[in-house]
């Protein structure tokens, strides 16, 4: 993959000053919008497929899985816990994945939103929960967009488990273990962080380029 992905730009400096109260308000109103009907298939599916292989296994979701690349490291990296991974695009989930995945995974095609909900709903804790380079929305005004600024944010907690977060916007990070420390009610740090072995397509671009990468990671129980 050639090295020629361009640098996030944003007129951010720092974390965005309204990230706290923003939190706090999601915090003190639950999300409630309706639960969308392929969403919920697409769950019962999924619990369908982990139910075949082990109904006792710990859950591992990989948020935003793209391609797949990142479900099928984390399915080999723990192959006594069954993988999810999701993403709301079903361009991306049937194209370009390295090889057949293993019986510890299976891809989902659906709205994170829902299926972070669903999971809390039907009191399903996770053992891990990847979020590996989201869209960081980097305009000012898209805080809102960003999955610590979102209304959804909260069920985290809920869903529990070691949480990582990566990105090559250094502000995304900062803003993520910000959210994270008021979820926790622990400190959670934003790193820089570097790799031989990409996870996955954009990690290995990222790199190819040049750009940096941070992460931050807390255990939510």
């Amino acid at each position: 993959m050639s090295g020629n992905s361009r640098f996030i730009s944003s007129a951010q400096s720092g974390p965005h000053g309204d990230l706290d109260d923003l939190l706090r308000r999601h915090l003190a109103h639950p999300f409630r919008k309706p639960l969308a009907d392929y969403n919920r298939e697409a769950f019962a599916a999924a619990l369908a497929v982990r139910d075949a292989w082990n109904p006792q296994a710990p859950l591992i979701v990989d948020a935003g899985c793209g391609v797949g690349w990142s479900t099928l490291r984390i399915a080999a990296d723990f192959p006594d816990h069954f993988v999810f991974g999701v993403d709301q695009s079903v361009d991306r989930i049937n194209r370009g994945k390295p090889l057949p995945l293993p019986a510890n995974a299976t891809l989902v095609r659906a709205d994170l939103v829902d299926f972070w909900r669903l999971l809390a709903d039907n009191g399903i804790r996770l053992a891990r929960h990847y979020n590996l380079y989201p869209n960081p929305w980097p305009k000012i005004g898209h805080l809102a967009r960003r999955w610590h600024g979102h209304a959804v944010f909260p069920v985290w907690r809920e869903l529990g488990g070691i949480v990582e977060c990566r990105s090559n916007w250094a502000i995304y990070i900062e803003e993520m273990a910000q959210a994270l420390s008021l979820l926790s009610g622990e400190p959670v740090l934003a790193e820089t962080y570097a790799t031989d072995d990409p996870m996955t397509p954009f990690e290995k671009k990222y790199l190819a380029s040049g750009h940096g990468l941070w992460r931050c990671r807390v255990d939510l129980g």
